[in-house]
């Protein structure tokens, strides 16, 4: 079966409505995919409502009340909260149970769950684990994806299709490298928010008003990244050709070292790093 009929057979069942969950069926509505093929899992009425009202899709007000066609190749996408995770999985697993079906691939968006643990609280093994970001809201997000050998190249195929429908998608091929997914890109926002917070700031502190100083800021990232992006180059390279010896570029980086930021940036995702294994062992506990 082709990637295109794959897509066309499957019905995907979004367990929560949220920002997320909002942003995938907004992505997977303008990549091809019709309404009638999405449903959403969503206790809260009116979030169910807004969802309905704007997309189409069928809303299903709880869990008990999910009938899946086994006759489409269903996809489960885990849009919930890390400590919810459990109770949810395990009232689920009697759901993807069918006797001449491999049930659904579920695919699990909920920071920090193991595939050993969701598969035990689920009771199946057809599972993908995934960490999107927050760009994704805009359609500009990254995902990084990772499955065991149990899962196949078309599972892996769809899975990738779903992710991409809110930006790119790539591939780990340890499950330990998800922690540092989520500490570089899952994380990464909120370093970059918190470097324009500080860039604007320093622009106010020199006299800038704050319209310029954010405006400064925000465009010189965008078109600094866009930059890096549409080049070959490493950014160490790039870095070198705007810092003119002796020039106020070099001013600035010099005190960035002595101060010994790039030490401190990598500090600060390798304790975000730790902190997704710790999460992992805490969450898989029960």
């Amino acid at each position: 079966m082709s990637t295109q009929q794959t897509n066309q057979n499957a019905h995907i069942t979004f367990i929560g409505g949220g920002n997320m969950g909002r942003a995938l069926i907004s992505g997977l509505l303008a990549n091809g995919f019709e309404a009638n093929q999405l449903s959403v899992v969503e206790a809260n009425a009116s979030t169910g409502l807004q969802l309905h009202q704007d997309f189409g899709v069928q809303i299903i007000g709880a869990l008990d009340q999910i009938a899946f066609d086994f006759s489409k190749n269903n996809v489960v996408v885990m849009a919930i909260k890390p400590q919810d995770f459990n109770v949810v999985a395990k009232s689920l697993s009697a759901k993807l149970k069918h006797a001449t079906s491999l049930g659904p691939l579920i695919l699990s968006i909920a920071a920090g769950i193991r595939l050993k643990d969701m598969s035990r609280w689920l009771d199946h093994e057809r599972c993908v684990r995934a960490m999107p970001n927050t760009p994704a809201l805009i359609g500009k997000g990254i995902t990084g994806l990772f499955a065991d050998a149990t899962v196949n190249a078309s599972d892996r195929a769809l899975a990738e299709t779903i992710c991409n429908a809110v930006g790119q998608a790539v591939w780990v091929n340890e499950e330990k490298l998800m922690d540092a997914v989520t500490a570089v890109s899952g994380s990464g926002p909120a370093y970059v928010f918190a470097f324009l917070e500080a860039m604007q700031s320093s622009g106010e502190k020199l006299g800038l008003d704050a319209a310029t100083a954010r405006k400064l800021a925000y465009v010189t990232l965008e078109g600094a990244t866009q930059l890096a992006h549409n080049s070959d180059e490493h950014a160490g390279v790039l870095r070198e050709r705007v810092t003119s010896k002796g020039g106020t570029t070099t001013a600035a980086l010099n005190t960035l070292k002595q101060l010994d930021w790039h030490g401190v940036l990598e500090k600060a995702i390798d304790a975000a790093n730790q902190r997704g294994k710790a999460m992992g062992d805490e969450l898989g506990k029960s």
